[in-house]
């Protein structure tokens, strides 16, 4: 077995500094700069005059953010999910893409890989039938009426996007990002060159902190170096494991917990760093397959700042789009298709084109007759589906001081630990918190009173004075 990981810091992908602080309230964070805020009550932190919440883990339409290699799967089952049924039945998303799952490019490669495998088999003219107007579902779309095709997209939100949603509140000073909004620049530049194109701005993390940032800057090695050594061993073992699991048996917690970086506790900063994994996976390390879950994840060092979801719309131009339009039902024969709506109306097509989320899958949400094979059922049950909240801030004046755009606390009990900073790139004081795994699904079942209360105690310590 061979596969390639990356090492990742606190909050961020490989090759970021961050302002790193204890979340610790009796006592005040090792200084190594006077930018360090102490430790102050939630109260200094000022009232937000905005707040806007994603809500993945709870959505019917998604059931989660993104798909992630679960402890005995492994990239086949991705592959397996791939695969046509009976040359009726077509499945993509960004669950089948073996090499970038859990991306928008990966959901959107999906996307022209289906329209291939349609035109391959179906004659001129026939009416397909794409379920889903995300990123996978807007490209096959887009790709099938290029070449002469009958298409309608069958969406059963009121918008297009997916899990993509671009939000512009009012009084806010730029767009939201509720879903995908982080990107690679080395993976993603061909996403990256589409966007430009259409003229959405994307800012560089990298480029930002390179130019130096105050507060305590920390790469959390011991972090690092514990899920390396982690995955190292399970490598050498006979049977896939949780990634916990490895963390234990090849000794890396206990070798984590006799260290410490700047006053730093080593199992804190272990902690930490899969918080920020979690963030940036779905999944907590009890969730993730040692042998695979790792395996080639993106950098994520690129922000989309406002209007991604122009992508979709400019990929549905022309396209025959019905929105609030779910499918409950999917019956496939020998000749032709028939979808069975929740408008309680019905729809014969010739083909059809599933790219609904794997968590939509997961919950059975559709029926299939005949039962999908074996294959695609084993491959639904074996991924794993992550959950991804953001929280986003905007604020009239900052509270803070530090220039950093990654912020990460260690040492503390708050659900969301890592934030991004986007007055140092927009100019404008927001805030955006990110959390994953089995904390994003605590922070999705907050009230929006305690969500409140819960990041104004989070972000006490980065108060300046």
């Amino acid at each position: 077995m061979s596969f390639s990981r990356r090492s990742f810091l606190l909050g961020a992908g490989s090759g970021l500094s961050l302002l790193v602080v204890t979340a610790c309230t009796e006592k005040s964070p090792v200084p190594t700069t006077s930018a360090i805020p102490s430790p102050t009550p939630s109260s200094a932190v000022p009232a937000p005059s905005g707040i806007e919440r994603s809500s993945w883990s709870s959505d019917p339409f998604a059931r989660g953010s993104q798909s992630f290699l679960a402890p005995g799967s492994t990239p086949q089952h991705r592959d397996d999910l791939s695969r046509p049924v009976g040359g009726r039945v077509f499945f993509a998303g960004e669950a089948t893409s073996a090499d970038l799952a859990g991306t928008v490019l990966g959901a959107q490669q999906s996307g022209a890989r289906v329209a291939t495998e349609v035109l391959g088999v179906a004659s001129s003219g026939e009416k397909i039938a794409v379920v889903g107007a995300g990123a996978a579902g807007a490209e096959a779309a887009r790709a099938l009426v290029l070449q002469g095709f009958d298409v309608i997209v069958l969406e059963a939100r009121d918008r297009v996007g997916g899990r993509i949603h671009t939000r512009t509140p009012q009084s806010w000073p730029l767009d939201v990002e509720l879903g995908a909004w982080r990107l690679s620049a080395v993976e993603d530049q061909s996403l990256l060159t589409r966007l430009a194109n259409l003229g959405t701005e994307t800012n560089s993390l990298t480029d930002l902190l390179a130019v130096g940032a105050t507060g305590r800057s920390a790469s959390n090695a011991i972090g690092s170096s514990a899920v390396a050594t982690a995955s190292t061993w399970a490598e050498a073992q006979p049977a896939d494991s949780s990634l916990t699991a490895a963390l234990d048996g090849s000794g890396a917690v206990a070798k984590a917990a006799g260290a410490s970086v700047g006053g730093l506790a080593g199992a804190d900063l272990l902690t930490a760093a899969l918080s920020s994994l979690a963030g940036n996976t779905g999944a907590n390390a009890s969730q993730l397959s040692a042998w695979y879950g790792l395996a080639d994840l993106p950098a994520r060092d690129r922000i989309v700042t406002g209007g991604f979801s122009g992508v979709i719309a400019d990929a549905l131009k022309g396209v025959r789009v019905s929105l609030s339009t779910a499918v409950l039902g999917v019956s496939h024969g020998g000749s032709a298709v028939s979808l069975k709506l929740g408008t309680g109306e019905s729809l014969t097509v010739d083909r059809v084109v599933i790219t609904v989320p794997l968590g939509v899958l997961k919950k059975n949400a559709i029926a299939f007759d005949p039962l999908l094979p074996f294959t695609h059922r084993s491959a639904i049950s074996a991924l794993g589906m992550g959950s991804i909240e953001t929280v986003w801030l905007r604020f009239d004046t900052p509270f803070w001081s530090t220039d950093a755009a990654i912020w990460s606390l260690v040492g503390t009990d708050s659900d969301i630990t890592d934030w991004v900073n986007l007055q140092a790139i927009t100019g404008e004081p927001v805030l955006v918190g990110i959390v994953g795994g089995k904390a994003a699904r605590r922070v999705a079942k907050l009230s929006d009173d305690d969500l409140l209360q819960s990041v104004m105690t989070a972000l006490a310590p980065f108060v300046a004075y």
